[in-house]
């Protein structure tokens, strides 16, 4: 398994040359610093200009090359260039680049590639502007269309993105604030956190009480709550630091809105199309296991390319022309090369791969758990991980700044992570799904190095 798909990376990942960010890395930085605005916040996690990237791995303006376990927040399924995907971008370019919502070949391939994907039962497909958050204001926006009803339940942890529904639907009260009042009827209730159990029981039950909890709000009459339109979660919770529902809870949710003739929208933005070692997170859940909506994005345009679609059931297929619409709902770019990641996806066994690699990794990110005493819990899922890190594992009291000293000490010796989590602890993990097995291990390895290095300086 060491030797598949090692050709699509730089081989000699990682090597510093010099510590970012280097002075042709920072020239680029100050020019950003002086012209874009002050939101701006990767860069300042990992400070670097980029130069080129080849699949799992990224060299910067200084001749730095990075293991890229941080995928673009997810996006990089397939790598940075993967040549099958850009072979066809360029091939639609030359055709046309922009037709709306006309129907033209491209497009009919990017939607029958999807159906063979999805289950039979999400049978429409609806393209959206070109962001997860569009995806998600137009799942919330059929909803509430076909239900007549306003009110919307997530979970403590939601990540949905950063748009007016979207945002209104995200816990984290750093996107939030100075933002409200957002928009009315979004409730939450607690996700399935068994290492942050809410509810104080044995972490055998806690799963079940959260699912309890969705069925007291919408059974009791003095719960606040008034009927929702949908309940809406994502199907492995993301930036709220990886965090794996039980396949209990998930089925218990999925009973107790269709007994309350409640949707239920499952987000697989980031979790979907291969990254959990199924092509769907949602399918963990049992065959049975089927959302009335997803929402996709990240992936879906392949190398990059903004796009992003809900699936939904015929049943819900009820808005008229013209109900939802959006520019840039036909990029034919992004549907080009989405179906051509799709499709190497699927004949590749990319989500297979991604699942056995991802099993060996999560091996050795455990035995940080009793190596170190800083690790609280190291978990993962396919190629998703997170390394929640405390002062002390006995209180789980979260270590935010030591989670930021990972991700700098590990940018620092050539391996790019992403920091999250309830309270901004937790490592994250996102590879590119091609990575070979010899940087994924490699990378592995130094994560470890840095987080017992910093341990030491305690």
């Amino acid at each position: 398994m060491s030797s598949r798909f090692s050709e699509l990376s730089y081989s000699d990942a990682p090597r510093i040359n010099v510590v970012p960010p280097g002075p042709k890395s920072k020239e680029l930085l100050d020019a950003q610093n002086a012209y874009e605005s002050s939101v701006v916040s990767y860069p300042k996690g990992m400070p670097m200009a980029i130069k080129r990237a080849k699949g799992a791995t990224i060299e910067d303006m200084d001749g730095n090359r990075y293991i890229d376990f941080f995928g673009g927040a997810g996006v990089m399924a397939v790598g940075h260039g993967h040549p099958e995907v850009l072979k066809a971008a360029h091939e639609a370019i030359d055709q046309y680049t922009h037709t709306l919502d006309i129907p033209t070949e491209i497009r009919l391939n990017m939607v029958k590639t999807l159906r063979e994907l999805l289950p039979k039962e999400l049978s429409r497909v609806f393209f959206g502007g070109p962001t997860g958050s569009d995806a998600v204001e137009q799942a919330i926006k059929l909803a509430r269309f076909n239900t007549g009803r306003h009110e919307v339940i997530a979970f403590h942890g939601a990540y949905h993105g950063m748009t007016g529904v979207a945002l209104a639907l995200t816990t984290d009260y750093s996107h939030r604030k100075g933002m409200e009042p957002l928009q009315p009827g979004i409730r939450f209730i607690p996700y399935d956190y068994k290492y942050r159990n809410p509810f104080g029981d044995p972490v055998e039950t806690s799963d079940l009480r959260a699912a309890d909890y969705l069925e007291m709000v919408l059974e009791n009459s003095h719960s606040g709550y008034g009927k929702p339109a949908a309940v809406i979660m994502e199907s492995v919770q993301g930036e709220g630091g990886t965090i794996i529902p039980s396949k209990r809870f998930m089925q218990r949710v999925r009973e107790i809105t269709k007994k309350h003739d409640v949707l239920l929208i499952c987000d697989e933005i980031q979790a979907g199309l291969g990254r959990t070692g199924k092509m769907f997170a949602f399918e963990h859940y049992g065959e049975d296991f089927v959302p009335d909506i997803i929402t996709m994005s990240k992936a879906l345009g392949g190398v990059g390319f903004p796009i992003s679609a809900i699936a939904y059931r015929e049943e819900l297929n009820t808005w008229p022309a013209g109900a939802s619409i959006g520019t840039f709902r036909g990029n034919m770019v992004a549907f080009a090369a989405g179906a051509a990641a799709l499709r190497f996806m699927k004949d590749n066994k990319v989500p297979e791969y991604a699942a056995e690699l991802g099993a060996k990794m999560l091996k050795e990110l455990k035995k940080l758990e009793t190596e170190t005493k800083i690790v609280g819990e190291a978990r993962g899922i396919g190629l998703m991980f997170g390394v929640e890190i405390v002062r002390d594992q006995k209180t789980k009291e979260p270590a935010g700044d030591l989670a930021k000293k990972v991700r700098k000490y590990a940018h620092q010796r050539g391996v790019m992570i992403e920091v999250g989590g309830h309270h901004g602890n937790v490592a994250r993990l996102l590879p590119p799904l091609i990575i070979s097995e010899e940087l994924a291990m490699k990378g592995v390895e130094i994560i470890g190095e840095v987080i017992k290095d910093i341990e030491k300086e305690l």
